[in-house]
């Protein structure tokens, strides 16, 4: 099998010239081509007039046929899967926290290596979660373990359903995860487009899907079963959970997937003494504009090719003051939502549809901050967080509402009192205000710096009716439970720390490639070799 890597057409081409393509960059006839495979299809949109897309082709051919050196053209690397060592069956059941991504498929992993985990969820199953998520929307009325953070699922299932990353990955873990995806009933384009996604509502059949694969194999899950303590010996190595239920599950392998928003676990690990340190992160606003206006900047007269979907972007600023503001989870054709898991909170974030065809493009608009911005203990940067959310709160109404203001008046440093042409998309709903009080003084003028400049790369970003609503805190966990190569934590051996809450994570692909990751680590250490 041979790998054409760099392999350039027309955005309209049809199949027989993409064989055609094969064909000519191989040097071969038709018959010697036995059959080829998309490994990877991206577009260059560089030049707005004449937009292509670059593939990466795995082609079997004839055997005997000699292919002329070309540095494009080399063999196939095997990207498959492979299983570290299967460990004997344990006398106590691993344990996994969590069922965002990372614990969805570190709960795999160990089920299809017949390790039989035990899978707790402090929040409901999807579907159960998602109507909960929704009387946020429709109703105002919150549910603090079933929400947007909290669920089976983990916060990815409402979002963009981004399925890309850019970690370093040369065990191709990230392929693992596209592959198990497709089985769940994701579209088998995941496996080639150059960003793919999935969007909500794909995400919660794809959930259940691999919930039944993982009990299939000899995994359990359970539901409302939210961990409020870990025990651990005088040796510290970890024996066991406590659920809030009373029960007590033995284990001496536990993964800890409990997501960025998992709070009061944070401080139960601080008070079990577990090593935790604070960490960057970042906060700012979501910013909405007609996706219309973002396709014809990216695309040009090519805007609206289904190949191309809704363009995207990728925004960064440095301001005077020194803060870096960039834009952050970018949705095309999608909607801002409600993301709060606290009682008096606002939290904004986006989702979007596989179709990704709503309205509005909308976007974090974020400015990075570090452990220096919010001294104090190691719960510090949860503090700064509720800070901010609780302001926002205030702001928007005091009842879930968020506090929104357009463009202009913010940039011109003046309470909107209206909206304009661009309508917000955030439900509850959006109250015009200043939002000024609800961010820290730096981060504001960042953000007001930012603006103006992002508008030289994408003409009307700054435009005076685009929507700012806020706040967007919860980008990245504010702590890390720090591990060690052996991805167990630095002094409590048998606790496995993963994912975004972990601080080992940022994204449904490297989350997921996280919990690959950590079922090896947990297998390995079950059958007593060191990774």
């Amino acid at each position: 099998m041979l790998r054409i890597v760099g392999l350039t057409l027309p955005i309209n081409h049809d199949e027989p010239a993409l064989r055609a393509a094969i064909l000519q960059h191989l040097n071969i006839v038709s018959h010697q081509l036995l059959n080829y495979s998309i490994f990877r299809r991206a577009f260059d949109a560089r030049k707005k007039s004449n937009i292509t897309l670059v593939y990466t082709i795995d082609a079997s051919v004839a055997e005997g046929v000699v292919i002329t050196a070309d540095p494009s053209i080399g063999p196939t690397p095997d990207t498959s899967y492979k299983f570290v060592p299967t460990p004997p069956q344990p006398a106590k059941r691993p344990v996994v926290v969590g069922t965002g991504p990372c614990g969805i498929f570190a709960a795999l992993i160990l089920a299809q290596m017949g390790l039989r985990p035990i899978i707790l969820e402090r929040g409901k199953l999807v579907r159960e979660r998602t109507k909960d998520t929704w009387a946020l929307w429709r109703k105002s009325i919150l549910n603090p373990e079933s929400n947007v953070q909290f669920g089976e699922g983990g916060a990815g299932t409402f979002s963009d359903g981004k399925l890309y990353s850019q970690i370093k990955d040369p065990q191709h873990l990230g392929r693992k995860v596209l592959t198990e995806f497709v089985k769940a009933g994701a579209p088998e384009e995941i496996l080639y487009v150059s960003k793919p996604h999935i969007g909500t509502f794909r995400l919660v059949g794809m959930v259940e899907t691999m919930r039944a694969t993982i009990e299939a194999l000899g995994g359990e899950y359970r539901f409302g079963a939210k961990v409020t303590d870990i025990e651990i010996d005088d040796s510290r190595q970890v024996r066991g959970v406590h659920l809030q239920s009373g029960e007590y599950i033995e284990s001496d392998h536990v993964v800890l997937a409990i997501g960025h928003s998992a709070r009061d676990t944070f401080e139960m690990l601080l008070s079990r003494g577990v090593f935790i340190e604070p960490k960057p992160f970042s906060v700012g606003f979501r910013i909405e504009h007609p996706q219309s206006m973002i396709d014809a900047h990216r695309f040009g007269s090519f805007a609206g090719n289904p190949i191309l979907g809704a363009a995207d972007y990728k925004l960064v600023h440095h301001a005077a003051n020194g803060r870096s503001v960039y834009s952050f989870c970018m949705c095309p054709g999608g909607t801002v939502v409600a993301a709060t898991s606290e009682p008096g909170r606002v939290v904004t974030n986006g989702m979007s549809q596989y179709s990704r065809n709503e309205r509005n493009a909308n976007a974090g608009i974020v400015v990075g901050i570090n452990p220096a911005d919010y001294p104090g203990d190691m719960m510090a940067g949860v503090t700064f967080q509720r800070r901010w959310e609780t302001a926002a709160f205030v702001a928007g109404g005091s009842n879930y509402a968020a506090p929104g203001q357009l463009v202009g008046d913010f940039i011109a440093g003046r309470a909107s009192t209206s909206l304009g042409g661009v309508i917000p998309s955030y439900k509850p709903g959006v109250t015009p205000t200043d939002l000024s009080s609800t961010l820290p003084d730096y981060a504001i003028e960042a953000i007001r710096e930012a603006l103006p400049a992002f508008d030289r790369q994408i003409r009307g970003f700054a435009r005076p009716d685009a929507v700012l609503t806020g706040v967007e805190t919860r980008t990245s966990s504010p702590i890390r439970i720090t591990r060690g190569k052996d991805f167990q934590s630095l002094n409590t051996r048998g606790l496995f720390p993963a994912g975004e809450g972990a601080g080992y994570a940022g994204g449904i692909l490297s989350a997921g490639v996280d919990g690959i990751k950590v079922a090896q680590a947990v297998a390995l250490s079950l059958g007593g070799e060191m990774i």
